[in-house]
């Protein structure tokens, strides 16, 4: 079980936090307990249906993402339809009512890029975690990532 403060920490990481339109941002939101909720390949689609929903209704642009077993890493473009608190929130809710329950930790971790960051550089990085996590030898064996920049 882990301390009080690191368990309600989450919620507080958006805090004093502005969204900025057209800014680029790495996300990481984590399954509640670390819970492989993605491991089946229905589940891991439904999060990437959740993301292009957000494309679709033009609240944020994909650049790269990667579904882990326990986790979601979603670098994307923010649009002047949203706040990424919306965004995040939008494709958590609709995963969490697809999926049946709670399975998201509170909150979610963001870095805005800057402008001297090499955005192929991140998203390289983001659909290479399943190798760095030892789930495949390559990018290419993995099913749940897609990237824009590479």
């Amino acid at each position: 079980m882990e301390p009080m403060e690191l368990r309600s920490h989450g919620k507080d990481l958006r805090k004093g936090r502005v969204s900025q339109s057209g800014q680029i941002y790495l996300v990481t939101a984590v399954t509640r307990n670390r819970t492989p909720v993605f491991v089946p390949f229905a589940a891991a689609r439904c999060l990437i249906a959740a993301l292009r929903i957000e494309a679709a209704n033009g609240r944020a642009g994909t650049l790269a993402f990667v579904v882990m077993p326990d986790h979601l890493h979603w670098l994307l473009t923010l649009t002047d339809k949203s706040t990424l608190s919306g965004v995040v929130q939008s494709v958590k809710s609709v995963v969490a009512h697809q999926l049946g329950g709670q399975i998201w930790q509170p909150g979610f971790h963001d870095r805005a890029l800057r402008r001297e960051d090499d955005v192929a550089e991140v998203a390289r990085y983001v659909v290479s975690n399943p190798v760095r996590a030892g789930l495949v030898k390559r990018v290419g064996e993995y099913s749940h990532w897609d990237a824009v920049w590479v």
